[in-house]
């Protein structure tokens, strides 16, 4: 599936793969599998952000996935996000959506997904735990579970 694909079917919180097409390289190989990694891998979805201007410079549509996070002693150090443009040349697939009546936790009003909660309950107590003071909870509908069952039918 193409990135546009991904920008305009997949719901914020699914899990999508990418990839390059490449055979990966066998283990002993560190080097070539660290490179190889980098075009095959997977992510959350956590935003989508249109095109937009500043000035003289233009910057496309787009959408991140959170890859990983980094850190010991449940502190993240580093968290690494990929953004990806709709003209990627990538192949992208849905791996997972998030499940109806899970809760998305975003940082701001049409902002970034920070956490995907199960339910109400546990999106409120995750927040008070991480302390994001304008954050927005939103519930995953049945209509975008059910628009992924429509979606497998017509392909």
């Amino acid at each position: 599936m193409s990135a546009h694909m991904i920008f305009d079917n997949a719901p914020i919180g699914s899990i999508v793969a990418w990839s390059d097409g490449t055979p990966q390289p066998p283990a002993r190989f560190r080097k070539k599998l660290a490179a190889w990694q980098t075009s095959n891998s997977r992510g959350r979805l956590v935003r989508k952000q249109g095109g937009r201007g500043i000035g003289n410079v233009s910057l496309s549509t787009s959408f991140t996935l959170h890859e990983a996070d980094y850190g010991a002693g449940g502190v993240v150090a580093i968290r690494v996000h990929r953004t990806f443009s709709l003209e990627s040349k990538l192949h992208f697939t849905v791996i997972e959506r998030p499940p109806g009546g899970s809760v998305r936790v975003l940082d701001r009003a049409g902002g970034e997904l920070v956490y995907l909660a199960t339910d109400e309950a546990d999106a409120k107590e995750w927040l008070t735990r991480h302390g994001y003071p304008g954050a927005v909870l939103q519930q995953v509908t049945a209509d975008e579970v059910g628009a992924a069952a429509v979606e497998g039918r017509a392909a």
